[in-house]
C-alpha cells in the first residue's frame, strides 16, 4: 500500500558539510534569506559552492554516509529498514528560504532516485525570529494537515510523520498535529540505533462546535489582529497561548480553525471583526448572492482590511487596498475581494478613522 510520509526538513545537511567555522557563519548569516539574489557576493558564491558540494555528496554517498550527513534521510532509511527503495509519496516540509528549499530539494533527489514521488512544501515564515510570523507558519501547517493529510487518510492512505530532522520548534508542533492526523509519528534520536514510533491518539476535535461558539475570537486571530486576555476568559485554555503579551492560537486552536474555519466563513457575511471597519447598508445583500467560496474570501479579505488599517505596512497583493483615481459615488478606495475567475472588488470610504465598506462590485477598468 502506498504511504504518505511527511518529513520536517532543516539545514543541518548544509551545516554538516560546511566544515570550517567561517562557512558555518555564512550559513547562519543568510539562513532567513528568501531568495538567492538577496545574498551579496562573495557569500553567495560560497553558498553556491556549498550547495553543489551537498548535492554531489548525496549522489556519491552510500546509505551509511547519507544517514550521517542528513537527519531527515537517517530517519527515512531507518523507517525503510535501510533499503530506502519504494513508491511512496513524500512531502518535505521546508522553510520559506533559499537554503531551506535547496536542502529539501537535495533530499528529494535522493528519494526520487529510489522510486518515490516527492513534493517539497515551502512553508511561509517557518524559519523566522518573529513569533507573530512564526504563528502564521504554524497556521499554514495546521491547514495543510486538516485539509490535505486528513483527506488522504480518509481515502485509506497510511500517513507517517518523520520528525527526525528539522527545527525543534517545528518538530514539537508537528508532533502535536501527528496525534490528530498521522497514523504514526517516527523519530530517531541522536546516536540512537532504534526508531521510535508513536501511534495516533484515538481522539477527535469538536471543531465546528468550538469555532461557532468562539467565532469572533477565531476570526480576529486568523486576521492577525490583537486579542486581549480579558476577551478570551471563556475560551478553553488548550486552544490558546500567549506570545509577547498577545493571545494566539495553540496547536489545538490552529487545528480546530483549520478544520472548521472555511465552512464557517462560507456561510454568510459575518459582522465586522474590528471597529475600524463598518459595513454599508447594501453590502450584506450583495455578498449573500455570492457562492460559498466567494463569501469565504470576502470574509477573509475584510479581516485583512482591518489588519491593514491597524498596520498600514500590511497590504499584500491579494488585498491591494488603494485610493481610487476617481471617486465612485461615496466610495474613494477599493481592495480585492477575490482575484480569480470573475474578480470582484470591495469599494468604500473613510468616515474619520473608520472605513465603511459600501459595495461589492466589478473592478474598474
Amino acid at each position: 500500500m502506498q504511504k504518505l510520509i511527511v518529513s520536517t526538513c532543516g539545514t543541518s545537511l548544509l551545516t554538516n558539510l560546511a566544515g570550517d567555522m567561517e562557512r558555518r557563519q555564512t550559513i547562519i548569516r543568510h539562513a532567513n534569506a528568501k531568495h538567492r539574489d538577496q545574498i551579496p557576493e562573495p557569500d553567495r558564491s560560497v553558498l553556491d559552492a556549498l550547495i553543489e558540494q551537498m548535492q554531489q555528496a548525496l549522489e556519491e554517498a552510500d546509505g551509511t554516509q547519507r544517514a550521517r550527513l542528513s537527519a531527515e534521510l537517517n530517519g527515512l532509511q531507518r523507517y525503510y529498514d535501510n533499503r530506502l527503495t519504494g513508491q511512496d509519496i513524500h512531502w518535505l516540509i521546508a522553510t520559506d528560504t533559499w537554503l531551506g528549499e535547496a536542502t529539501a530539494q537535495a533530499i528529494g533527489k535522493v528519494l526520487s532516485a529510489h522510486g518515490h514521488v516527492v513534493d517539497v512544501r515551502r512553508i511561509t515564515d517557518l524559519r523566522t525570529t518573529e513569533l507573530s510570523e512564526f504563528r502564521i507558519a504554524m497556521s499554514e501547517l495546521a491547514s495543510l494537515c486538516a485539509r490535505e493529510v486528513r483527506g488522504l487518510r480518509a481515502g485509506g492512505m497510511h500517513t507517517v510523520f518523520n520528525l527526525t530532522g528539522g527545527f525543534k520548534s517545528v518538530q514539537g508542533f508537528m508532533q502535536s498535529l501527528g496525534m490528530l492526523y498521522a497514523d504514526e509519528s517516527v523519530y530517531v534520536f541522536e546516536n540512537a540505533r532504534e526508531m521510535l514510533s508513536l501511534p495516533r491518539l484515538p481522539i477527535k476535535l469538536e471543531s465546528a462546535v468550538l469555532v461557532r461558539e468562539h467565532e469572533w475570537l477565531f476570526r480576529r486571530i486568523a486576521a492577525g489582529l490583537p486579542v486581549s486576555a480579558d476577551a478570551v476568559r471563556s475560551v478553553p485554555e488548550t486552544l490558546l497561548l500567549e506570545i509577547d503579551g498577545e493571545i494566539a492560537l495553540s496547536v489545538w486552536g490552529e487545528a480546530v480553525w483549520a478544520e472548521a474555519g472555511d465552512d464557517l466563513l462560507a456561510e454568510r457575511l459575518w459582522p465586522s471583526v474590528d471597529a475600524k471597519v463598518r459595513f454599508g447598508d447594501g453590502l450584506e445583500a450583495s455578498v449573500h448572492a455570492c457562492s460559498a467560496d466567494e463569501r469565504r474570501q470576502v470574509n477573509v479579505r475584510l479581516g485583512e482590511l482591518a489588519r491593514h488599517l491597524h498596520q498600514p505596512d500590511f497590504n499584500p497583493r491579494r488585498l491591494d487596498f488603494k485610493k481610487l483615481r476617481t471617486a465612485q459615488g461615496k466610495s474613494t478606495h477599493e481592495c480585492d475581494a477575490w482575484n480569480t475567475g470573475k474578480a470582484r472588488r470591495l469599494f468604500g470610504h473613510f468616515e474619520h478613522d473608520v472605513f465603511v465598506v459600501d459595495a461589492l462590485a466589478d473592478g474598474l477598468h
